[in-house]
């Protein structure tokens, strides 16, 4: 239990400041003995409170991605949620396993030099490059569905699609990564809770909870304090470490 208290504070803090959570918490549900699906379903009804408090601590943070209105990206991220969470609770829970690394990989190289390339592309042409508002909806719609089904580094991929298609740089754009991903965790959680069996440890569950919302609230209130450049390198360092141990892993 300890062990699952100090993942949960863990993956709080990482989804507040850089993204990965998932991957300090599914195994650590897993060593308490949950099956891997019963662990994955469980990871995010115990994340999503931290989430949430991690998103009210940003919450004068927010700023619009590109053309498209929060309240239209969060509609989307609650409607890909769901959908990804039923197709959790549908399909083999081993069905992404082979392409995550190399999601995360990619993504991890358009955080890198995403806002670079964007510039260059857009001096080449003569006119700024950016995704249209419905480019960014559908977007997010499939990060959404991927975030409902398995859910691992989903804020990075978000950062890095931001990156590239609207040169959005890593620090501004984090506090509405939170924002997304607590309406991804909701809409799944809601799922979850009625059609799957993450009540089955009730007391691991409420272990981990609490140790995300800890750590969900101090990582957030740390990373609004770094400088940009500073926030940049966490967000970075996370996503080459969640990349590497991902590919481990497999």
């Amino acid at each position: 239990m300890v062990i699952v208290l100090l993942a949960g504070v863990a993956a709080g803090a990482l989804n507040a400041v850089g993204g990965g959570g998932t991957f300090v918490a599914l195994p650590a549900l897993v060593a308490a003995g949950l099956s891997p699906v019963t662990a994955n379903a469980s990871s995010t009804v115990a994340l999503v409170p931290g989430t949430v408090a991690s998103a009210w601590v940003y919450r004068r943070d927010l700023a619009p991605v590109g053309g498209t209105s929060t309240r239209a990206l969060t509609g989307v991220s609650v409607i890909g949620g769901g959908l990804g969470a039923g197709l959790l609770l549908t399909l083999p829970a081993v069905s992404f396993d082979a392409a995550v690394p190399w999601l995360l990989a990619f993504a991890t190289v358009i955080l890198a030099f995403g806002r670079h390339v964007s510039r260059v592309v857009s001096e080449a042409k003569g006119h700024a490059v950016g995704m249209s508002p419905r480019a960014v909806l559908i977007g997010q719609f499939l990060l959404a569905v991927y975030g409902g089904y398995f859910g691992g580094a989903v804020g990075i991929m978000m950062l890095a699609v931001w990156s590239i298609g609207l040169g959005l740089d890593p620090s501004a754009g984090n506090p509405m990564r939170v924002a997304q991903i607590a309406a991804v965790y909701l809409s799944a959680t809601g799922l979850f809770l009625i059609a799957s069996d993450a009540l089955s440890a009730p007391f691991v569950l409420i272990t981990m909870l609490v140790g995300a919302v800890a750590g969900g609230v101090a990582g957030a209130h740390i990373a609004r304090r770094l400088p940009a450049w500073l926030l940049r390198g966490v967000v970075l360092t996370t996503a080459v470490t969640m990349t590497v141990l991902y590919f481990l892993r497999n």
